[in-house]
């Protein structure tokens, strides 16, 4: 099973994921794709650290995200990647080589992985449009990415407000 929960920040995204974790009865795994580049960072890891349950296994992955999963998938694990976001972040500040074998990577694998496999994506493109070309840039991938992702997941949720509801689910 391959779940993608999407939403705006502070939407109940991870909190969402963990719960689904929890309840599933896997052993989990927890890829955090974050880094921190800054105090305020480094404090908020260490926050999201501490609540996760000590028994699960926590993979600090920035940039190798399909052989993170590659590695830790099996039949009877569930997989957290929180968050897709700072992942795309982490591969576009790696240059367009890196970016384009990353991504592909994933996309490739996904389809083949044991397991259920639970991607959390914060969806930033309904605002206006940037005038920093980075900033569009990121928007733009963020986008294709959500989209292809979502065509390879059997499941697909929108959070709002905390609240969980169901865009696709295909049993």
């Amino acid at each position: 099973m391959r779940i993608l929960i999407l939403g705006g920040a502070r939407s109940g995204k991870s909190r969402y994921a963990e719960k689904l974790a929890r309840d599933s009865g896997q052993e989990v795994v927890y890829i955090a794709t974050g880094w921190a580049g800054d105090e305020e960072m480094s404090n908020r890891i260490e926050r999201h650290r501490k609540q996760r349950p000590s028994e699960w296994l926590t993979v600090e992955e920035r940039l190798a995200l399909a052989h993170a999963l590659q590695t830790h998938a099996t039949p009877h694990r569930f997989l957290i990647v929180d968050c897709l976001s700072l992942w795309l972040n982490n591969l576009l500040e790696s240059g367009d080589e890196r970016f384009h074998q990353e991504r592909n990577a994933l996309l490739e694998i996904l389809p083949d992985l044991s397991g259920t496999i639970c991607l959390v994506g914060n969806e930033v493109g309904q605002g206006i449009v940037p005038i920093n070309p980075l900033a569009r840039r990121f928007i733009d991938e963020a986008g294709w990415l959500h989209q292809d992702l979502a065509s390879h997941c059997e499941r697909v949720v929108w959070m709002v407000a905390g609240l969980p509801l169901l865009v696709k689910d295909i049993e």
